[in-house]
């Protein structure tokens, strides 16, 4: 096994453009763990209602969780969101989530790799995540915006990020859609124009599943069509209600001394579509969904796969956990939320996580509003139970 870092720095030569993305990951890994940088939107749990069945046919134990994405047969529909690389601090979190992944069965993503690509010394820090799980589902990270040239910046090559998905040995890769973060990040990639294009292109130019990957801002049923369109296998739909990427970097602005980017940061904390109106809005893609953003509890997992997501995924409170508690901390965190997810298929009657998506529910408030007002009313209602088979 490839040894640890030698220290936060991970310096391979002289100052560069990687140093800059080293030391704003550092940034993000302490400000996502230790600051108030939650949206103060919900993710629209509270207004999704599954039905009590008061006389359960199955036993508690007899429960499935299993799952399968993208051909992949998982224990529990968990994955472990993609949160950290690229930085000395991360080598020892994506060791302790992957080995947590491997234990339980899940699977789990990366942060995003453009630090690996500019500057090679740093690979280590992903790729451990596969040297603790070698048989997870390991899904590898680029943004979006490193696909297109942004300023005297080229784009990232599909030999750069092949390379970066061998040194990972990855089964898909994540595309991350974080514009609204860009937007507000004092050093952000702000071009966007030819964005389509190049995912498109990459999804020919690789040969693993593709999956698009909003990151806090959410999606609408016109974004996940055209993904659909260019190639994408998946979408994570990233919406608004968990951590704000938009908080994140209006404080390092605040920081900085940069005051239009911390005024930025904290007037779009709010901005997006919540995670609950995102899944029902992409539903008619039909491509598989995992929901991120504000999955908290295995209650909030129910009501978003019970929407129509195959998987959900969390990131702030497993990162929290590695580094209060190590492993025992997250897979204490882990257990107990499987325990809230398996208790809430057993009292909807739910043996398996399809019959979930089959149980009457009742949406009220905010997340009912979205959803008449976009027309997904209708995405968001139990799926048709199967028509009976004639004699």
């Amino acid at each position: 096994m490839k040894g640890r870092p030698a220290g936060p720095g991970c310096s391979d030569g002289a100052a560069g453009p990687g140093d800059a993305v080293q030391r704003r990951k550092g940034e993000h890994l302490r400000l996502t763990a230790t600051r108030d940088v939650e949206t103060r939107t919900g993710p629209g749990w509270a207004d999704v209602r599954l039905v009590h069945e008061a006389l359960p046919a199955i036993d508690l134990d007899a429960v499935d969780l299993s799952v399968e994405l993208l051909g992949w047969r998982l224990r529990a529909p968990l994955l472990i969101a993609g949160m950290t690389g690229g930085h000395g601090a991360a080598w020892e979190v994506n060791a302790c989530l992957a080995r947590a992944a491997e234990r339980h069965g899940l699977a789990m993503g990366v942060g995003s790799q453009r630090a690996a690509a500019r500057r090679p010394a740093l690979a280590s820090t992903y790729g451990v995540a596969r040297e603790h799980a070698p048989t997870t589902v390991l899904i590898g990270n680029v943004g979006a915006p490193q696909l297109i040239a942004q300023g005297d910046v080229p784009p990232l090559t599909g030999g750069e990020i092949r390379e970066l998905l061998a040194t990972l040995r990855a089964d898909a890769l994540a595309v991350h859609l974080n514009f609204l973060q860009e937007t507000v990040q004092p050093e952000g990639d702000r071009r966007a124009e030819g964005t389509l294009g190049a995912i498109r292109a990459l999804a020919e130019s690789v040969d693993v599943p593709l999956i698009a990957k909003e990151t806090g801002a959410g999606m609408s049923r016109r974004t996940a069509r055209s993904l659909a369109e260019a190639g994408v296998k998946a979408l994570d739909v990233g919406g608004l209600g968990g951590t704000s990427f938009a908080a994140v970097e209006g404080l390092r602005a605040e920081l900085q001394g940069h005051r239009l980017g911390a005024r930025l940061g904290e007037t779009f904390r709010e901005w997006g579509v919540p995670t609950a109106v995102s899944i029902a809005a992409v539903r008619p893609a039909g491509l598989p969904i995992i929901a991120t953003g504000g999955i908290r509890t295995g209650l909030d997992a129910a009501k978003a796969i019970a929407l129509g997501a195959c998987l959900v995924g969390v990131a702030r409170p497993l990162l929290q956990a590695s580094l209060e508690g190590g492993d025992a901390a997250v897979d204490a965190w882990i257990e107990e939320f499987l325990a809230e997810l398996r208790a809430t298929l057993f009292l909807t009657g739910s043996r398996a996580l399809d019959d979930l998506r089959g149980c009457p529910r009742v949406i009220l408030g905010e997340t009912r509003d979205w959803l008449t007002q976009l027309g997904c009313l209708t995405d968001a209602q139990p799926s048709p139970a199967p028509a009976a088979g004639k004699d």
